[in-house]
């Protein structure tokens, strides 16, 4: 078997980790590196190209949409919601799908058998047509964009989790935890849980990227943030009207998603190849 050097794994966390730094740090300074206004209209400057294009004005570095407004500034604060909805639903989703997780796989018995099912039945449905759903219970909104996807994809975490926690569960230091007579909750928090968090984060990373793009779904389809509310998906829907007349108004959006999506995919594969123990001995084999 061709070994993987170990540098190359961390190049893969480090390249995912900066691309994905720097997104963030774009989203969370956009005031700053913004243009302009990213819902000023200005009218006499519609469908403007890119600045390095003839026709373009260099006071709207990636041009203009159809109402006039600066598509860089859009962009960037379009980032603020991708970023705020991928980081807060992961994290609530990982919460969630790890407590009942590591519930399910120590006790066991009929507490795993009800989880499992939950699961089985939860994941039965898309995953997109279950957050349509919620958002058309819900309403519009990031706090319920947020929820929606926690609510969906929970269930992700739980299932890959749990099989790691019957693995951990089995070792002898954890018999030895339990012939001490520690009682549960200490055993799962301080001898099962730390051998599962580098999967957890690995889950985690991943569970970003999909965040990205079922936001930028909601927002396509109208269900995701407030119409005065920048969002990629959203760029992408007002693109399609003038397609033929400004393509660079749909493929500005689309290339963020792709990027965003892609680095914390890389950080994600970068993380199991190096935090994985077995899968670190299988290489060395």
């Amino acid at each position: 078997m061709t070994r993987i050097p170990q540098w190359m794994m961390s190049a893969r966390v480090l390249a995912g980790l900066s691309v994905a730094a720097l997104i963030c740090l774009a989203a969370l300074f956009a005031p700053l590196l913004a243009p302009h206004d990213p819902n000023e209209q200005t009218l006499t400057s519609i469908l403007l190209p890119p600045a390095w294009l003839p026709g373009g004005q260099a006071d709207f570095p990636l041009g203009t949409d159809s109402l006039g407004r600066c598509v860089l500034s859009r962009l960037l604060y379009g980032g603020r919601i991708a970023m705020t909805v991928a980081l807060l639903s992961s994290f609530g989703a990982m919460v969630l799908g790890a407590v009942l997780a590591h519930v399910a796989g120590y006790f066991g018995g009929a507490v795993d058998w009800f989880i499992g099912r939950v699961v089985d039945i939860w994941m039965s449905f898309p995953p997109v047509i279950l957050a349509l759903i919620f958002m058309v219970g819900l309403g519009p909104g990031l706090r319920n964009v947020i929820l929606s996807i926690i609510l969906v994809d929970w269930t992700r975490f739980c299932r890959v989790l749990r099989s790691e926690v019957l693995i951990v569960t089995r070792r002898d230091y954890v018999t030895a935890a339990r012939l001490l007579g520690f009682s549960h909750w200490r055993i799962i928090a301080h001898e099962i849980a730390p051998a599962t968090t580098p999967l957890l984060i690995t889950l985690a990373s991943l569970e970003m990227g999909i965040a990205v793009i079922v936001e930028a779904i909601l927002s396509f389809v109208g269900l995701s943030v407030t119409a005065d509310t920048p969002a990629w998906g959203q760029m992408i829907a007002d693109a399609r009207l003038s397609i033929y007349q400004s393509s660079w108004n749909l493929v500005f959006p689309v290339l963020a998603i792709f990027v965003t999506v892609f680095a914390f995919n890389i950080l994600g594969d970068g993380l199991r190849r190096t935090l994985d123990v077995r899968l670190a001995e299988a290489q060395r084999a």
